[in-house]
Formats: C-alpha cells, structure tokens, sequence
C-alpha cells in the first residue's frame, strides 16, 4: 500500500441490515456487501481520517486471523472505489451544466389557473375559479411546441404535458395541440408522448376516448376515501367533491386501454393514514398506481402537516413500503410510485447533481408565452427563465442550475445526495422565499426513508431479482 491512504467519508455510507454490512457507494448509488474482512477492514479505517503503511501493520499485527494479503486485497477494494486515496480528500466541485448540452425533451403547458375546485393546499398562486381563468390560447401553445421542436436537437422523442388549475377547463386547445403536434412531430421525424394531470371532475365518455386515442399518461389528483379527499377537495362552492371525481375515475378506470393510470395523493394535516389510502385507491378504484406528496409549504397552515404529523407520514410509507416488498417478492407489483421510483434509480445507477428535470430537459410554458423553470412557478414572482419572442434565457438558466449543483455544506456531506440533491425548488420557493434552499424541515426523515429504501432493494435482489427486470428495467453497466 502507498505511504498513507486517505479515507473519503463522504464518498461512502454503510449499513447494518439484519447482521449483513451493505455500502452504499454514492458515487455510482451502487450497493456492496462487505465480508467479514471489508468490515473489520472498514471499521478500523473509519476511526481515522487517514492511516501510514507502519499503523497498517501494527493493527494487522494485532487482528486474530487477518493476514496481510487479506487485508491487502479489502484496501485494494476500497481504493477501487475511491473511498480510500492516496492523496488528502479535496473538496468537490460540482460540473458546470450548460444548458445548451441538455437539449429541450419535456415541455409543461400551463393551459390554465382556472380550477372547478378550491383545495385548501394548492400550490398554485394564480389559482382562479373557471371565469376568471387566464387561459392559454392555441397560437401561444403552438408557437410552444415549435420551440420545443426546436430545442429537441437530435432527440427522437419529445413530451407535453398538460396541467393547470384543471387543465381540462381548456380541453379544446388541448385537442387543437395534440392535432398540431402529432403533425409536426411526424415531419420532423419526432415521436410525441402527451401526459396529463386531471382532478377527474370533467371526464366524460367522449374525453376518456380522445384521451385514449392519442395515449395520454394520464394521472388523477385524489386523497383516499371521501372522509379524507373532502376535507381539503372542495368545489368552489364549498361542497366535498369525492362523489364525482370517485365515479368519474371509475369510468376512466373502466375504458382506459392505452396506459396505466396512477393516483396522486397530497397528504395533508389531519387526514394521512397513508395505508388506508393505498388501500381504498388500489384495491378498491382500481389504480394502477398511487403516489404521495405530504404538504408542509401551503398558504393554508392550516393544511400543513405538523411536526409530529410528517414523522407519521413516513412511518406509514415504510409501513406501506413493506406491504410492496412482500408483494414484490411473490412477484405482484402494488403500484406504490414512491418507493418504486427509488428502487428505479438504485437498480438504474442514478446519481442527481440536480433535484429534478427542471431547467434541464424540461421548461413549463405559461399562457402569456413565459418559460417558468417549471409548472409550479406559473404565476410566481420569480423571473423566468425566456420566452416565446426571445427564447430561452440560456445565461439565466445556466447560472441557476450551476448554482443549484453547488450544493450548500450541509448536503455535500449527506449521505443521500446523490438521490435528494437539495429537494424541490418550489418548496423550497414557498417556504424559505428561495428555490435552491434545502428543504431542511424533513432532511433527516429523507435520509431514514433513503434507508429503508436500500435496505428493500438488498431484499428483493435477494429474494427476486427478476422484479426488477419485469417492472423497472436493465441496471446500467
């Protein structure tokens, strides 16, 4: 071995589970079991910050039944894997990303802030009733998938996605883009895939086919049982909207063919029994799907989870995580997105210098023609990122994302940071009045539920990896 070895603490987490020592390599979001030797190995070195080849063989000395080329071929191990170098741990410094290397794939078309309902937890800052909606109109959403055609450089596929308010309060220019990007699409050589997220309300026979023709990914906002969904899901008059979105996502439920259909949940204060409302929208509806989203930066503190609240909420997604686990293991996918999605990026090797797509790959269009960093900002007081006369604010853009990769201290050192990265720019936004501040009032929930996480990907590689190939794909090599 050199002279000395450096260890790089942050360049690796371990962990016990069950009596088997994993690492989570951050790096590559690989996982490594260590034997015996790489523990014992380990635990000596993470006593220092660096050991001499003389303090190497003085501990060797002293093990009972370690040699030196066992202990010689774990240390190799380690600097395979850059936890251990031969020179002083330097701090990182984050890539710089130009926006123009990240060509344009997903564009959000903010199509309204009109909504039939009133939810007391809507993010959305220009949220307007129906009549007084600023609507986009269909010469702006075209000039949008022109852009978006434009910036797809040698992209063979690009996505719209549709939301609002509820974007089905503009259906007709929602028909009108999908004519006119379908054609644009095919002379320009381009596949096009269309998603939308609905409050259900509006869905009729006639929408469900159209929708179906043209294979929307199509997501429907509801909270669980009526009790649950109409405490905060209410019509602009006030009355529990349960009973017509319930019936309505049957009928969708019953006629969609062309893709699965999953359910978003927003949990908020008073009403997150997590598995009850797993259980009413994938047993009972029929979800193929459903995901959660807990509220802790709404206008409406009354609908913000308390402390003790968000410890429940993920208590009851472990909870709901083992559920899938055992299912998983016998072979049944029960469509828990939330856990599924990390067991995707594990199994794919995702590594995020970023929180999110936004600002690379994906822009929202709002209906005066601004490019918002994402549909969330529609409406915001923060500047946007370009617009349809000018196009996109490539400088703007690339010193907030650089900006955004130069992680504060505190996330450099996290052990989840390749796969959290900050969180959300908007909750961030609403909550401390700046997108690139960490969202510190769940971090250590984050990182237990990062946890519970890999120790459910070690479960089920052992005891059915094929899961992974049938419902999340190929692990990159």
């Amino acid at each position: 071995m050199a002279s000395s070895l450096y260890l790089d603490s942050r360049a690796f987490h371990d962990l016990d589970l069950g009596g088997r020592r994993v690492l989570f390599h951050l790096p590559t979001s690989a996982l490594f079991e260590l034997d015996q030797v790489g523990e014992e190995v380990l635990d000596f070195l993470k006593t220092r910050s660096s050991v001499s080849a003389g303090e190497m063989r003085e501990w060797i000395s002293a093990r009972a039944g370690l040699t030196p080329a066992q202990v010689a071929e774990a240390i190799e191990d380690l600097r395979g894997l850059a936890i251990l170098r031969a020179e002083p741990v330097q701090a990182s410094t984050a890539p710089l990303i130009k926006p123009a290397e990240h060509p344009l794939n997903t564009l959000v078309l903010s199509v309204s802030s009109g909504c039939n309902l009133a939810c007391g937890y809507c993010y959305k800052e220009d949220l307007a009733a129906p009549a007084r909606a600023q609507k986009m109109d269909l010469a702006t959403a075209c000039r949008g998938v022109d852009l978006l055609l434009a910036e797809s450089a040698a992209r063979t596929e690009v996505n719209l996605a549709f939301l609002g308010g509820e974007p089905l309060t503009n259906l007709p220019l929602i028909r009108g883009v999908v004519d006119y990007a379908e054609a644009c699409c095919a002379a320009a050589g381009k596949a096009v895939n269309f998603s939308i997220t609905s409050n259900a309300t509006l869905l009729d026979e006639d929408t469900i086919a159209f929708l179906d023709s043209h294979r929307f990914g199509v997501s429907i906002s509801i909270d669980g049982p009526r009790e649950v969904h109409d405490r905060r899901r209410k019509t602009v008059g006030g009355l529990g909207s349960y009973d017509v979105v319930a019936s309505k996502a049957k009928l969708l439920l019953d006629r969609y063919r062309s893709r699965p259909v999953g359910a978003r949940v927003t949990l908020s204060a008073g009403g997150a029994d997590v598995l009850a409302i797993h259980r009413h929208l994938h047993d009972e509806l029929g979800f193929f799907a459903v995901g959660f989203a807990p509220v802790t930066t709404s206008a409406d503190h009354q609908a913000n989870l308390s402390a003790a609240e968000l410890a429940d909420v993920f208590a009851g997604l472990k909870a709901l995580g083992r559920r899938y686990i055992d299912a998983a293991i016998v072979g049944r996918n029960i469509g828990f997105s939330n856990l599924q999605q990390m067991l995707a990026e594990l199994h794919l090797g995702s590594r995020k210098a970023l929180p999110c797509g936004a600002g690379v790959g994906l822009l929202a269009l709002d209906a005066q023609g601004e490019l918002q960093l994402c549909h969330r900002f529609a409406g915001s007081a923060l500047a946007s990122f370009g617009n349809l006369e000018q196009g996109i604010a490539r400088e703007r853009l690339g010193e907030f994302l650089n900006a955004a990769a130069a992680l504060p201290a505190g996330c450099a050192a996290c052990r989840i940071r390749n796969l959290c990265a900050g969180g959300c720019y908007h909750e961030s936004y609403a909550r401390y009045g700046e997108p690139l501040s960490p969202t510190h009032h769940y971090c250590e929930l984050m990182r237990e539920w990062v946890d519970f996480g890999l120790a459910a990907y070690v479960e089920l590689q052992d005891q059915n990896p094929d899961f992974f190939s049938q419902h999340i794909g190929s692990r990159r090599g």
